[in-house]
């Protein structure tokens, strides 16, 4: 068997989470690519209108659906119009995230609740919806969550940044996930995560500039000490 047929997607229909920019597009162009026809969400509809643009540029069949994921009520509705449209879901990419930086000390709860709704939450219940109404009656099934290296460790101090709602939702999602592979592994559900460094993305980019800013300010007050120690 070749390469090319050993990734051939042909026929099967994946659902990918944020997919109207960065990583969730590139994601689903690249599934697209292999044959998959693809869904994909997102909050902001002007967003999804240029990413389906795209897609169906490439020769790709899309289906976009603007929906909020931290809005747990309207994911069953979401999974329906994917169902109605393909008639299943073989593939489901975990991918919408967010982030938000603040010391521990000071970390606003509503912005806890953001990022472990998004992150945590709204991945768990998408993905037993899904479960539920494709793959365990079919007993198969792909499912993708995109966690971070930052669920494996702490920012280090240096970076003046603390994300730590980020990094413990990201790594509670590491072990959601060994626990939904565990339980389903036996149904022919294959789930994984991904942990990604650094990626060209608007949510990285906009980390990159507030921590080359943080570290830009700490070692100028840095120098600042020294002067006056001299």
């Amino acid at each position: 068997m070749s390469v090319k047929n050993l990734f051939d997607l042909t026929g099967k229909v994946a659902l990918i989470t944020g997919g109207s920019r960065g990583l969730g597009l590139q994601m689903a162009e690249a599934l697209g690519e292999m044959g998959a026809k693809v869904a994909i969400t997102a909050r902001k509809a002007d967003e999804l209108k240029e990413a389906e643009a795209h897609l169906k540029a490439n020769g790709i069949e899309v289906l976009t659906i603007s929906n909020d994921l931290s809005k747990f009520e309207q994911i069953p509705g979401m999974v329906d119009a994917v169902v109605a449209k393909f008639g299943t879901i073989d593939i489901l990419v975990n991918n919408a995230g967010a982030t938000w930086g603040a010391p521990a000390e000071d970390h606003p709860d509503d912005a806890w609740n953001k990022v472990m709704n998004l992150n945590i939450n709204a991945m768990f219940f998408l993905s037993r919806e899904v479960g539920k109404r494709s793959m365990l009656p079919r007993r198969s099934g792909k499912i993708i969550n995109i966690a971070s290296i930052a669920g494996l460790y702490g920012n280090p101090p240096g970076w003046g940044m603390g994300t730590i709602a980020y990094n413990a939702s990201k790594g509670a999602l590491v072990n959601m996930t060994r626990a939904l592979a565990a339980e389903w592994g036996r149904h022919n559900i294959n789930v994984n995560a991904v942990s990604p460094g650094a990626t060209n993305s608007p949510m990285r980019r906009e980390v990159l500039r507030q921590l080359i800013e943080n570290v830009g300010e700490q070692k100028a007050a840095e120098r600042e000490e020294r002067v006056k120690r001299n």
